[in-house]
């Protein structure tokens, strides 16, 4: 395993309107938080937020994709929800390694995601082993 501690990655991505209704209509999750402006008005927010698990979800293709890559296997994934997302918000995902268990090809990663303002929206832990994949 060529992977260390202290590697990191991230992803960049603005949420967009579009992005909450496409979540929101995979899951079926349609919280009026989420899409009705008046209720999210009155709500603490003052405007509808992003559903949680859609910022979450950017840790995703950076294990899929970069930290550690292809042939990774989630084990879990654990994520504290900080601060609101809204549309039109750019968020930047980062992932870095805190231990890695040559044993077990088992790696354990930090994860944090800020806004534009850099400021922390979510932060979490990914547990991932790697597959080592047959040529």
């Amino acid at each position: 395993m060529k992977i260390k501690v202290g590697d990191s990655a991230s992803v960049t991505k603005t949420i967009t309107d579009a992005d909450i209704q496409s979540f929101g209509d995979l899951t079926g999750d349609h919280n009026p938080l989420h899409f009705d402006k008046e209720h999210a008005r009155r709500t603490r927010f003052g405007e509808p937020i992003s559903h949680g698990m859609l910022t979450g979800s950017l840790f995703s293709p950076i294990i899929a994709h970069q930290l550690p890559g292809e042939g990774a296997i989630y084990l879990s994934q654990s994520l504290k929800f900080v601060a609101p997302v809204f549309a039109g918000d750019t968020i930047t995902a980062t992932l870095t390694v805190r231990q890695v268990r040559e044993d077990k090809q088992i790696i354990t990663l930090d994860g944090v995601a800020k806004n534009q303002k850099g400021e922390i929206v979510i932060t979490g832990e990914a547990v991932v082993l790697i597959e080592e994949l047959s040529p």
